[in-house]
């Protein structure tokens, strides 16, 4: 292709990195889903990003329902691969119509994943302990329930972000919002117990303020607490699960204790309130699946 494509993409990571302030795992998917369409028009022998045409664009989404891929999955790769023309468009003059006229898949109507109070009570007596790591995980697990905050906002806090005496947590989320959000007395607990009996030890003679560290010391990575928390279900025999699972948990509890859709809206630090609006079809499969069970002539 005329313009250097490997130049094209690292340039547009950077982008996605200091001005859009994207987490390192949404950065590496952008990266996965631009080089993969670049393959693309390799084997359809098109040299230039100029000459993508919206037949292109078709024939390549066509490939990925082909492989039976999820929904979600096709229109994330449309996202990123329209984001990064709009960037090329902007920076380089390329024409970005293939990926604009082209639309997403209809959305499958899947609801979120989240724990029952019971299931998530045993995955906290699972993993209660009093050695650096437990008390380190269990700091983790308490402030992702408390707060419903990202992975990728929880590695990002540092050691002042953290007020165990007001109970509140400043939080730089999506597009560098800043947020403040309460979390209770076990959080706090959880914290302070963290805070003076485990990450001082861990990290020696490391010098940095990241919050939450691996057993070497240096900052927690998205991966990193993805595989912590599957340690966690692993000993508390419940199902796989996913970090985003516990943000739903956080919303769907609210939302059945009677919070109200604005301030779950505002503490989860959605943009708009039809993100927030899924839980409540979480909540009231939960009241039929409740009714079902307990109502005599159900």
């Amino acid at each position: 292709m005329k313009l250097g494509t490997e130049q094209a993409i690292d340039e547009f990571i950077t982008y996605l990195q200091l001005e859009k302030n994207f987490s390192p795992y949404t950065v590496a998917e952008y990266e996965k889903d631009v080089k993969e369409f670049f393959d693309f028009l390799k084997t359809e022998s098109i040299m230039d990003l100029d000459d993508v045409e919206y037949s292109q664009a078709r024939l390549f989404v066509n490939n990925l329902y082909d492989q039976q891929l999820a929904r979600t999955s096709i229109s994330r790769k449309i996202s990123s691969i329209r984001s990064f023309f709009r960037f090329a468009n902007r920076k380089y003059g390329i024409k970005e119509d293939a990926f604009r006229s082209l639309y997403h898949p209809k959305k499958e109507e899947k609801l979120p994943q989240f724990f029952y109070e019971e299931e998530l009570e045993q995955l906290f007596k699972a993993n209660l302990g009093s050695d650096r790591k437990s008390l380190r995980n269990m700091a983790i697990l308490e402030l992702l329930y408390a707060t419903g905050i990202r992975v990728s906002e929880m590695t990002s806090l540092k050691v002042g972000d953290a007020d165990l005496h007001l109970g509140i947590v400043r939080v730089m989320g999506k597009g560098r919002k800043e947020r403040y959000i309460p979390f209770g007395h076990y959080a706090a607990e959880a914290l302070k117990a963290y805070s003076e009996e485990s990450r001082p030890f861990i990290m020696k003679e490391k010098l940095h303020d990241s919050l939450f560290v691996n057993l070497r010391g240096e900052p927690l990575t998205d991966r990193g607490v993805r595989y912590i928390l599957d340690e966690m279900v692993k000993k508390a025999s419940l199902q796989k699960i996913y970090p985003h699972m516990i943000r739903h948990t956080f919303a769907t509890h609210l939302l059945n204790n009677g919070a109200d859709m604005r301030t779950v809206q505002e503490l989860l630090g959605h943009a708009h309130l039809s993100s927030t609006q899924v839980y409540t079809h979480v909540t009231k499969e939960h009241l039929r699946k409740t009714y079902i069970n307990a109502h005599p002539r159900a």
